[in-house]
């Protein structure tokens, strides 16, 4: 019976840290300028409707340089855990979430459709946020070339 209380207890203790760092890196990430926003590597196609929740998750984005780094929420990795370059950036659509989505995004949020060396990608922020975010691309630098609105 000892053995399993301590065992127990190694394990809350464990999920304690857990969290605790957890807690500690999203204070740090928007501490240092990070803002809020939700990512999909996958986006869910028009046939599955029912599927257009999946694939979301939470996390911090911090403008560095010509990259936007994106930090999952629930991840213990140090680094973030997307990485784009604006210059690589091309904006696909922008359309507000659909109402099974308008569950797990952020309220008044905006959905960006988005290429990235040809993988799709989906980033929902609130409106202050995409602004700063539409801001920051299309501040590139004299004589480099800059993110795609797809037509």
């Amino acid at each position: 019976m000892g053995g399993t209380a301590l065992v127990v207890s190694i394990l809350l203790l464990v999920a304690c840290l857990c969290l605790g760092y957890l807690a500690f890196r999203r204070v740090r990430l928007m501490r240092g300028g990070g803002v809020d926003v939700c990512l999909r590597r996958r986006p869910v196609s028009s046939s599955r409707p029912r599927d257009a929740t999946a694939g979301w998750h939470f996390g911090v984005a911090r403008y560095r340089g010509d990259e936007f780094a994106w930090f999952r929420l629930t991840s213990l990795r140090p680094g973030p855990t997307v990485v784009v370059d604006r210059t690589e950036l091309e904006i696909v659509d922008r359309r507000t979430p659909s109402s099974t989505e308008a569950y797990v995004l952020p309220q008044s949020a905006s959905v960006l459709s988005c290429r990235v060396r040809g993988t799709e990608i989906e980033l929902a922020m609130p409106i202050g946020v995409l602004t700063g975010f539409l801001s920051w691309l299309e501040a590139i630098p004299p004589g480099r070339t800059g993110y795609r609105q797809a037509s």
